[in-house]
């Protein structure tokens, strides 16, 4: 770590000034100390933001690993500053350590049914992105209510999910009845960010658990060709809440 942090330089930027651009080749990386960026994707010649850093965060470093073009543009929303790491320190650094990990949770990643629509190369990278957190019996992952910024993958032990039906209390001592329990290859924390909602339930550890996390602007880049999936996972949990509260609105607002 003491490495990366005597490599890294500070760069300042100004409201409106793109960082990195899509097509561009990759020099380095960032790590966000201040400032609001959002996050454009250019397809068939129409650009649209797909998400937005607020104030922390890191990007860059896709480009840098695979020696492939700038995925997206980065344009900064206000005054900022970032950390940068040029391309042969992250490669040298970063790279080494990666190999590492993806030692460990490659098998893993290529066991989960819901990847199998990925590419190899594709699987790869969501090894290099996420991280790994672990939670004491008890311990709160998710709440209902707040804003979602990571997705979960149970690597081992479980996890409870609870909901507490809006305005109501008397399911539980605490409002929330247990809808679904997360082991081993499971995921949990997709619904809000597939729906750009706030999360609709929470999530509790059963004794030890550790999680494979992935924070939302990775999970926006990296999992669009399974999100036809996980959509298909909101209807089975709109008949789990018919079943328990009688109605599916936790999740699905009424349109106008």
């Amino acid at each position: 770590m003491s490495q990366v942090l005597d490599a890294m330089f500070e760069k300042l930027v100004k409201e409106g000034e793109h960082v990195i651009d899509q097509g561009d080749d990759g020099d380095n990386f960032y790590v966000i100390d201040r400032g609001t960026y959002d996050i454009y994707v250019k397809c068939d010649g129409v650009g649209r933001c797909v998400g937005n850093y607020d104030n922390r965060g890191s990007f860059g470093e896709l480009a840098l690993m695979y020696n492939t073009p700038r995925a997206a543009t980065i344009t900064a929303t206000s005054p900022g500053a970032l950390w940068g790491l040029d391309r042969v320190t992250f490669r040298r650094i970063i790279v080494k350590n990666n190999a590492k990990k993806r030692k460990m949770y490659e098998s893993f990643i290529e066991s989960l049914p819901f990847l199998k629509s990925l590419e190899v190369s594709e699987r790869l990278k969501v090894v290099d992105v996420i991280g790994t957190k672990v939670y004491n019996d008890g311990e709160q992952i998710i709440a209902q209510g707040d804003l979602a910024d990571s997705f979960f993958i149970v690597e081992s032990g479980e996890v409870k999910i609870t909901m507490k039906r809006k305005g109501k209390s008397e399911v539980e001592e605490n409002g929330a009845v247990e809808i679904a329990r997360c082991s081993r290859g499971q995921y949990f924390g997709e619904l809000a960010l597939v729906t750009n909602k706030p999360r609709a339930a929470s999530a509790h550890a059963i004794g030890t658990v550790k999680c494979l996390a992935m924070d939302v602007q990775a999970f926006e880049r990296l999992l669009g060709p399974c999100m036809e999936i996980m959509k298909r996972n909101i209807t089975t949990y709109e008949e789990q809440l018919v079943a328990l509260f009688g109605t599916n609105m936790d999740i699905v607002e009424p349109t106008a």
